[in-house]
């Protein structure tokens, strides 16, 4: 068969492909996938709101109803259905590459437009924060926000692209996921909003700098969430490598004291969590690259020492 012979088959097949329709999908995933994308959209709806009047000329958002705290349990709602609709299709053997474009879609708008709203929203309420502000701080702000949207959407393409449907290669993700990134904004600005009714009443003034460095470290935290979902470090998966299967007892007390430390102090332990998991594969990978020079060094020694 001749190379335009073969050209012409492959477009044929091609064609084929194309012209077949979807008769069925998995309904009970795609549901939770949805919610995953609705989640998001009510995140931005939230985000957009905080700082607005109405049209009584009241302002809206009071402690009573914070909006950028529900946008941040939004983005909550939306980790959890993009956590479970893919372990409910592998559980079901119902995965295909609908669910899968699918999710991607409604993961750009709950990790990656709901995010950069919830921070350019965040920054331009800030009072103290926006009387300093000028046209270059405006377009950094603007440029942090859509730089994380662009590798958001680049880290879910190349996702689609790696992604092996069995459970097994599923231990380890190339760069930090799509969610964690959107936790790193999300929780970051929760704490700041926990905060605010307590600094007034604190007896110090540390509440009051925490404040403060949370509203100027977000931008640069969105700029780093935004590299690191583009880079190689390799993130585990804690519930397949932590919790599956049989483990150490030291794990069941780590975890105990974790489960403790989320339901007393719920605010700060997410930002902690959130944050030192980025953190991890950076430091991860500096601490290998010190351990393999250090490593070495020995046998370059010992090469020496036989010349």
């Amino acid at each position: 068969m001749s190379n335009r012979q073969k050209e012409n088959s492959k477009r044929r097949l091609l064609q084929k492909i194309r012209k077949q329709r979807l008769k069925y999908i998995t309904i009970l995933p795609s549901l939770i996938t949805l919610i995953n994308g609705i989640s998001g959209f009510a995140a931005i709806i939230f985000a957009s709101k905080a700082g607005q009047s109405n049209q009584i000329g009241i302002d809206v958002y009071s402690e009573s109803f914070p909006f950028f705290t529900a946008a941040c349990y939004m983005i909550g709602l939306a980790m959890v259905a993009d956590m479970l609709d893919g372990r409910v299709a592998r559980m079901s053997h119902s995965t295909s590459s609908f669910g899968g474009q699918l999710d991607s879609l409604c993961d750009v708008i709950s990790f990656g437009v709901a995010p950069a709203v919830l921070m350019l929203n965040f920054m331009s309420s800030q009072a103290g924060f926006t009387a300093a502000l000028d046209v270059f701080v405006y377009r950094f702000l603007w440029l942090a926000g859509a730089i994380y949207l662009g590798c958001t959407a680049i880290r879910l393409a190349r996702f689609n692209v790696e992604n092996e449907e069995d459970e097994a290669s599923h231990n380890n993700f190339s760069g930090l996921p799509t969610p964690a990134a959107a936790g790193v904004i999300a929780s970051l600005i929760f704490l700041h909003q926990y905060l605010l009714p307590q600094a007034p009443n604190s007896p110090s003034w540390l509440g009051g700098i925490l404040q403060n460095m949370i509203v100027i470290v977000v931008p640069f935290a969105t700029l780093a969430a935004a590299v690191l979902m583009i880079s190689r470090l390799r993130y585990p998966h804690l519930v397949n490598q932590y919790l599956r299967g049989k483990k150490p007892f030291a794990y069941l007390l780590w975890t105990v004291v974790l489960l403790i430390l989320v339901i007393f102090i719920f605010e700060i332990s997410a930002a902690i969590v959130f944050c030192g998991f980025a953190a991890s594969g950076p430091v991860r990978w500096v601490y290998q690259k010190i351990t393999m020079s250090k490593a070495a060094k020995p046998d370059n020694h010992a090469a020496s020492d036989v010349i």
